[in-house]
């Protein structure tokens, strides 16, 4: 009709009524094909577009094949086809764009006024992320979004969702007092642990609420939108960048084979688990000692992997006939073993109690595994082994000698992997300091200058599950910790991310060491010389042998102390097994000279 009245025609209206049926049913057919009436207008965006200008291409190449065949396109003027699909894009596109304009901008609910309880807020990053929050907050009605800051100057004066880019993120102060921002939201979800610091300090310094997206590789595609905020968390400070892993060669190790993982419940052993169900084991065996955690991973796994075939047992790994009946029963070719009493003060008083567990209980699934052709089993160690200061860590040495000098006897691959702390852990000091914090302090230091090594959890088995592909036997891997960290500046961070001051709102006392506890920990002694593996982040370190028979006698002595519950003398085989271990308590020097003194 426009074509018609443009070159000041007569309307054909013979062949318009004639070609339209042909018009509407190829061009609905195309607009069907593409899938634009599945879309919501809600939610229409630039593939709503793109879908239409395809459909109208799609749909004017078919409308003009169709009139050639039905009548030569006789009357139907040939520049009607390029301005058919300007009009049909303009006219399909307008609408959607208004009423999402509409939706997004042009609602309240009743009742609600958006300058009322309304929170004004600075982005921080000008990104994808950082868009898509912007509009989701214009959409809502607490939150009003002034405009952004992000460390690209080419961004500075820009716009994005209408809202200008001020500058920089080092001018965060300024910009939140001429703004009166109320808070800050960080929407860099590719942030380093580095970075992170930089911008929570710049947060703390400029006194202003602050709350972030969860980082990339935990964001669902889609979801950087308001249900993602949270607070800053002290693994977002300490965490590191995610580790690189070849899930191939870990795959061929798990998938389709039988998996046992001792002390399946605890912090380690779970997250082994829920990484093990991603892989596809045949069968995925759970030994674990306490019925509650064991529950919880049994129904969290069963929630999350209806598929997974899975055998819960609660079992101590000391029982060796419990330990026999599940080798028997499942011949497992894959053994994480996890199990192991950590608390260190608390094995300090309760040395039988360790040796049975950490020693005793790891050669019974030593043993267990030879007996039954495991093909190979993975020690969980901790960086406490090395130079031990306190039972606990002596104890776990002494699963690593054990394990290393039985694997030149036997036909199953006997692998260590040797880390720091996990952020996170049941009983370490990141829950102990959040319990304090919440009552309202003090938080407990032990040391001004103590230090650890951290990761979390996920990346520690990560990498142990790849250690383990990597494995042939007989070796200590020692996961690359990074930067020791110290505990103050932990306790201090884990405050401010609380909205308080240190030493002004919380006190943190510092209490001395404890009894076995150490300024620093060590990953490797000094004849462990650390080799690079293929992996960037799994360094091997050197084993040092130490006589079987002399092993053997040990064991069997702490086996015979054990039964008649000798607690001294529980200490000194363990002393003896691992002679660097650091006799720092009286009881361990008066066994020292009782033992002197004996003929």
């Amino acid at each position: 009709m426009l074509r018609y009245s443009i070159a000041h025609f007569e309307i054909d209206w013979h062949q318009f009524v004639i070609s339209l049926p042909i018009v509407v049913a190829a061009q609905g057919l195309a607009l069907w094909w593409t899938g634009l009436y599945r879309s919501l207008w809600r939610f229409a965006s630039l593939p709503d577009l793109w879908n239409i200008s395809r459909a109208a291409l799609l749909g004017v190449t078919a409308i003009g094949l169709l009139l050639f065949l039905y009548n030569r396109i006789e009357g139907v003027p040939r520049s009607t086809f390029l301005m058919y699909p300007m009009f049909l894009v303009f006219l399909l596109g307008g609408p959607r764009l208004i009423y999402r304009l509409w939706k997004d901008y042009g609602t309240v609910p009743k009742g609600v006024s958006r300058t009322i309880n309304t929170q004004r807020v600075l982005i921080l990053g000008a990104g994808s992320a950082a868009e898509m929050l912007a509009r989701d907050m214009r959409r809502a009605t607490e939150y009003q979004p002034v405009g952004f800051l992000d460390d690209n100057i080419q961004l500075k004066g820009a716009k994005v969702q209408g809202l200008p880019v001020f500058g920089r993120l080092d001018q965060l102060q300024t910009i939140t007092q001429e703004n009166a921002i109320d808070m800050v939201v960080i929407a860099m979800p590719s942030l380093n642990n580095t970075q992170m610091q930089r911008i929570v300090t710049l947060c703390e310094n400029a006194r202003v609420n602050f709350r972030t997206l969860p980082k990339v590789e935990d964001l669902i595609s889609g979801e950087a939108g308001l249900q993602a905020l949270r607070r800053v968390s002290i693994e977002d400070l300490l965490g590191r960048d995610p580790v690189t892993l070849d899930w191939k060669e870990i795959s061929q190790g798990i998938a389709g084979k039988v998996v046992f993982v001792t002390g399946g419940g605890g912090s380690i052993g779970s997250e082994l688990c829920r990484q093990i169900a991603k892989l596809g084991p045949a069968t995925l065996v759970i030994l674990e000692h306490s019925e509650f955690n064991l529950y919880s991973i049994k129904m969290e796994l069963r929630n999350n992997f209806p598929n997974l075939e899975l055998a819960p047992h609660l079992i101590d790994v000391c029982d060796e006939v419990a330990l026999d009946h599940a080798f028997t029963r499942y011949k497992p070719e894959v053994v994480f073993h996890a199990a192991a009493y950590k608390h260190v003060p608390m094995l300090e008083t309760q040395v039988r109690e360790a040796v049975r567990n950490n020693v005793l209980g790891s050669r019974a699934v030593v043993l267990a595994a030879d007996r039954h052709s495991a093909t190979t089993v993975v020690l969980i160690s901790t960086d406490k082994a090395v130079n031990p200061a306190n039972v606990m860590g002596a104890s776990k040495r002494a699963a690593e000698i054990f394990c290393q000098n039985f694997n030149t006897r036997s036909k199953t691959h006997y692998i260590t992997v040797r880390f720091g702390n996990v952020l996170g852990s049941a009983g370490s000091v990141v829950p102990l300091f959040r319990e304090q914090i919440e009552r309202g302090g003090p938080v407990t230091v032990t040391h001004t200058d103590i230090t650890r090594y951290f990761m979390t959890i996920p990346e520690a088995t990560q990498l142990i599950m790849q250690a383990a592909a990597m494995g042939a036997g007989g070796e200590i891997f020692v996961l690359e910790m990074g930067e020791p960290i110290k505990i103050s500046y932990l306790a201090e961070q884990m405050i401010r991310l609380s909205g308080k001051i240190p030493d002004h709102d919380i006190e943190i006392i510092y209490t001395g060491l404890r009894p076995g506890e150490k300024l620093y920990e060590e990953l490797f002694h000094d004849q462990e010389k650390l080799t690079k593996t293929r992996h960037e982040k799994i360094l091997l370190a050197q084993s040092r042998h130490v006589d079987w028979n002399h092993i053997q006698l040990i064991m069997e002595e702490m086996e015979n102390a054990c039964q008649r519950y000798d607690e001294p003398l529980c200490r000194l085989l363990l002393q003896k097994l691992v002679p660097e271990m650091e006799h720092q308590s009286p009881i361990v020097d008066n066994v020292v000279k009782l033992n002197r003194a004996k003929p």
